[in-house]
C-alpha cells in the first residue's frame, strides 16, 4: 500500500538548509519516493498551521519509506541538517482502493 513521508518544517538557517535540500532529493529517488509537495506556499483554511514549509512524499509502502528514511544517503542529508530546521517527520499510509 502506498504510503506518504510528511514532514513540516520551519528553516531557521537557509544557507545550511540548502545543502540538505541538495543531499535530500537524491536519497529520495534512489529509496523510490517521489515528491508530491515540496515548499509551496501554504494557505490555511482553517485552525492554525505553526510551519512555513510542508513536505510531502510518496513511496510505494511503508517499508519503503522507512528504508529510505535510515538509509546512509538520508542519514547524510539529515545530518547535514542538524540545526538549519525545526522538523517534525511522519510516515502515514495511504488509502487502499478496490
Amino acid at each position: 500500500m502506498t504510503a506518504y513521508v510528511l514532514a513540516s518544517v520551519e528553516v531557521t538557517n537557509p544557507e545550511q538548509y540548502e545543502q540538505y535540500k541538495l543531499l535530500s532529493g537524491p536519497a529520495v529517488e534512489a529509496g523510490g519516493g517521489k515528491f508530491i509537495v515540496r515548499g509551496g506556499a501554504i494557505d490555511v483554511l482553517e485552525g492554525q498551521w505553526a510551519r512555513s514549509r510542508l513536505v510531502i512524499i510518496e513511496f510505494p509502502s511503508a517499508s519503503a519509506a522507512k528504508k529510505f528514511y535510515d538509509s546512509e544517503k538520508y542519514r547524510a542529508a539529515r545530518q547535514a541538517r542538524a540545526g538549519a530546521a525545526d522538523f517534525n517527520m511522519i510516515i502515514v499510509e495511504g488509502v487502499g482502493l478496490n
